[in-house]
């Protein structure tokens, strides 16, 4: 498991301390396991009804299992199988929510009618939301294509509204400068102008259904080369209007990740959702590179985990999220726990040590700390024959085990003894390797090519050009399928670091200096 920003631990969502997660799963499942009305927001951009080769964008096992699932059957298997989909996030809607779903000509009508009409009633329908933008599409005799549609339902009557206000046209400015212009009219010489009260710079146009948002361009600073990726600014006016700062917006298909930088961004909390190993860790890779010290932390929970990244990050992290994992509750306290570090639903306690080969002074000081805490319910234990506590490590050595089969045998005290393997999926980083190949100079800038390798099945590279192992790894080239690109340096010394993530969303990072003075050299 790659642990994100700030070293926090992902944890199951009944004991959730952090808001802000990506989630590797089927967005179904993932939410059955999350409470009620729990959301503020929902934006969904679901696979659209094309039955076509290019909805599979990142070609990735999770992401081709799911373009199965959908196309089973025909149109009325699509809907019913987004359908349940969005019944679970009805559920997860706070009364005071909004829904907005992304959809296009294959299906909108049978979306809108269907789904969106029969779980949130046709009363809580707000808006027909056209995204429009400029690009060649459409075949001969038709016209192109250029627009999607967005629904937009709220949950209640009662529901998050923010008015946003667009540019005021020129010939509007040039009549009444900044003066703010209300409804109603008035005489004036013959004419009919409009009322005009105070100045207000603020005030524009009321914002309105119809959305002129260009796609973005090929060399644009947002591009992460996904094909079907969405503007920020599309997301930036929807998470405006239907949510405030603090609230909880959730996006099922979190795809590129645009949603949650712009919930980020815009100090919401978030949570992503999507089937794809390379999806969920794209959009990390996104959000690490625009976080700094001022932002919230954010979980990645992926399907395993590997032993260097939890055996060496932070004890008492570590500690709280092993705990979670194992069903119990933390102490969440640092220091002072008096050997206690979390208790089972039954009040049984737990110890947690971030160590291999725990040795017999663990077991008798723990026995010792669980006496002092509840004697009660140790005497208890022992007279229904239960385990009096539990250890967790990563392994333990003889003698811890010759001290818990003696207590047992002699003394009737049962303690366990856990291994982190026995309650997490455990597998090894990737492979990682790279080399610097000079390809040119000119004047004072060398370009240098850079070839990674593994032999892990890798999903993608990711490359930065100026690593700091402080501020962590930000992406200059967040995707890089093929572990091969080339990047032009000026006088200066840098730090190449190259990322590589396998289809288990474990990852490794390799660096290698680079000192460009008049000649170039790589260490």
């Amino acid at each position: 498991m790659y642990i994100a920003p700030k070293n926090i631990f992902i944890i199951y969502f009944h004991y959730f301390c952090i808001m802000n997660k990506l989630i590797l799963g089927d967005c179904f499942e993932v939410m059955k396991g999350m409470p009620a009305e729990s959301v503020d927001l929902i934006y969904l951009d679901p696979p659209f009804f094309s039955n076509k080769n290019y909805e599979v964008i990142w070609g990735d096992e999770g992401e081709i299992r799911s373009f199965r699932d959908r196309w089973a059957g025909g149109i009325e298997h699509y809907i019913d199988w987004l359908k349940e989909r969005v019944e679970e996030m009805h559920r997860l809607l706070k009364k005071t929510g909004s829904i907005y779903l992304h959809c296009d000509w294959h299906a909108n009508a049978e979306i809108k009618t269907l789904v969106l009409n029969k779980l949130f009633g046709r009363k809580n329908f707000k808006n027909e939301i056209i995204w429009c933008y400029k690009k060649w599409s459409g075949g001969q005799n038709q016209l192109s294509k250029n627009h999607d549609c967005i629904y937009y339902y709220s949950k209640s009557d009662e529901y998050i509204y923010n008015q946003l206000y667009g540019k005021r046209a020129e010939s509007t400015l040039k009549r009444f400068g900044n003066k703010r212009i209300i409804s109603g009219e008035k005489d004036e010489k013959g004419k009919r102008i409009p009322s005009v009260v105070a100045e207000d710079d603020s005030v524009g146009v009321r914002l309105g259904d119809w959305w002129e948002i260009p796609i973005i361009a090929p060399s644009g600073h947002e591009r992460i080369n996904y094909p079907t990726q969405k503007p920020e600014a599309l997301l930036e006016r929807i998470i405006k209007i239907s949510s405030n700062e603090g609230d909880v917006i959730l996006d099922p298909f979190v795809g590129g990740g645009t949603t949650v930088a712009v919930a980020d961004r815009l100090k919401r909390n978030w949570i992503g959702i999507d089937q794809s190993v390379q999806a969920i860790k794209v959009s990390e890779i996104r959000l690490d590179k625009q976080q700094d010290a001022y932002c919230e932390p954010f979980l990645v929970q992926l399907h395993k985990y590997d032993y260097d990244t939890l055996r060496y990050k932070d004890a008492f992290e570590f500690e709280t999220w092993i705990i979670n994992q194992f069903s119990g509750t933390a102490q969440n306290k640092k220091g002072g726990d008096k050997g206690i570090d979390g208790k089972m639903k039954d009040n049984t306690p737990i110890q947690v040590k971030r160590s291999d080969k725990i040795g017999r002074n663990v077991v008798d000081n723990f026995l010792s700390a669980i006496k002092r805490l509840d004697k009660k319910n140790y005497e208890k234990n022992i007279k229904g024959k239960k385990p009096v506590g539990y250890i967790i490590a990563f392994s333990f050595g003889s003698g811890a085990k010759e001290e818990v089969a003696r207590l047992k045998n002699q003394e009737n005290i049962i303690i366990k003894l856990v291994e982190v393997k026995d309650i997490v999926s455990m597998s090894d980083k990737p492979s990682l390797s790279f080399e610097c190949k000079v390809i040119d100079q000119v004047g004072g800038n060398w370009e240098v090519e850079f070839i990674a390798n593994s032999e892990s099945p890798v999903e993608f590279y990711s490359w930065d050009f100026n690593y700091d192992e402080k501020l962590g790894f930000k992406a200059d080239v967040i995707r890089d399928p093929d572990g091969n690109v080339r990047h032009k340096f000026g006088v200066g010394a840098y730090n190449i670091a190259v990322k590589v993530v396998d289809n288990e969303g474990l990852e490794n990072i390799e660096t290698k200096k680079l000192k460009v003075n008049g000649n170039i050299v790589i260490k």
